[in-house]
């Protein structure tokens, strides 16, 4: 049975962005770190805010940036350069690499580390509703 793209409407134009955009969100499902997406207000606003647990992270060891309409967060420990013996060891410490999808739109307002938890604020601008009269030409 032949896979049928959910954007292969014709009446869906210019679509083809969001198809790539789940596709790549299909294709990386690694749980690590852990986060949360809650709907805070702030100064009256609705504000998104990705939460992610980066206990043993420092601000040095993150990164945040929008690429391609996404919201792209990376972690890098350096490695520890003293020697240690460990009996056992249960906090590992690996990069990560976590992204997010934004929509059309979407502004990255701040970001903030706090007690092992990193903190991305979003919003949306509501749009003004833009309603252009499209003139028709007559050619004979």
């Amino acid at each position: 049975m032949a896979r049928v793209p959910p954007f292969s409407s014709p009446l869906l134009v210019g679509f083809e962005t969001i198809e790539k955009s789940l596709e790549r969100i299909a294709k990386s499902s690694d749980g690590y770190p852990p986060y949360n997406i809650e709907r805070v207000v702030c100064d009256g606003a609705d504000v998104l805010r990705i939460t992610l647990a980066v206990a043993g992270f420092s601000i040095d060891d993150l990164e945040i940036a929008t690429e391609d309409s996404q919201l792209v967060i990376r972690g890098r420990q350096a490695e520890d350069e003293t020697q240690r013996e460990f009996l056992h060891r249960g906090i590992a410490a690996r990069q990560f690499q976590k992204a997010f999808v934004l929509a059309d739109g979407m502004r990255v307002l701040g970001a903030e580390l706090k007690n092992g938890l990193l903190a991305i604020d979003l919003d949306r601008p509501q749009p003004e509703k833009l309603v252009r009269r499209i003139e028709i030409a007559q050619r004979d």
